[in-house]
């Protein structure tokens, strides 16, 4: 994606001198140079987003100097999710980082079941880029596969955690039945399958 913007610093100048703008990343010293105060990057990452000084600078006087900050939006995408293995009778806590701008909200999904906190002894607690399921008394019913689904405005995006007690085999290689969960996300709209075989 280009994105434009307009350099509103000046500088006096003199017949013939050269006024160039420059905007520079405050915490790198790197940036982009133009002739005039408009300057268009060119396919903006997320990683350009930043604090940026927007300087004037001609052979004549000192620069003049404003600051901006560049946000760049994206859609969220899963940076951390865990599987985890608990004891019956412990407390067990599953995790799910996703970074987005603007900041994501998380769900969180058993088979085909929205879970929300006070509802079967669990606690959903979301902290900024993070969002834990806790289960304060894990039981046999607890086991399973998990989905952490996180959303803002430009998109979602989901990933499946195992809760599951000692000497399981999550890969489903030694295990008497498979089980494979599937979420469709259109929009807002959410279909959770749950296969077992």
């Amino acid at each position: 994606m280009d994105q434009n913007f307009t350099c509103l610093a000046f500088s006096p100048s003199a017949p013939g001198s050269d006024l160039v703008h420059r905007l520079v990343n405050a915490d790198e010293g790197q940036g982009f140079v133009s002739e005039d105060e408009y300057l268009e990057i060119s396919d903006i990452k997320r990683d350009q987003s930043g604090e940026y000084e927007c300087s004037a600078l001609n052979d004549v006087a000192a620069p003049d100097v404003r600051k901006v900050k560049i946000t760049v939006n994206y859609p969220p995408y899963i940076s951390k999710a865990k599987n985890t293995g608990v004891s019956v009778g412990q407390k067990g806590i599953l995790s799910c980082e996703a970074s987005a701008v603007p900041m994501a909200e998380f769900q969180w999904f058993k088979e085909d079941t929205r879970l929300a906190t006070g509802l079967d002894g669990v606690r959903i607690e979301n902290k900024g880029r993070i969002s834990t399921l806790t289960f304060f008394n894990v039981s046999e019913k607890d086991y399973g596969n998990y989905t952490c689904v996180a959303t803002n405005k430009l998109g979602n995006t989901n990933a499946s955690i195992t809760l599951y007690g000692p000497g399981a085999v999550i890969d489903g290689v030694n295990s008497a039945s498979r089980a494979l969960a599937c979420l469709w996300l259109s929009g807002t709209f959410f279909a959770h399958f749950f296969i077992k075989f």
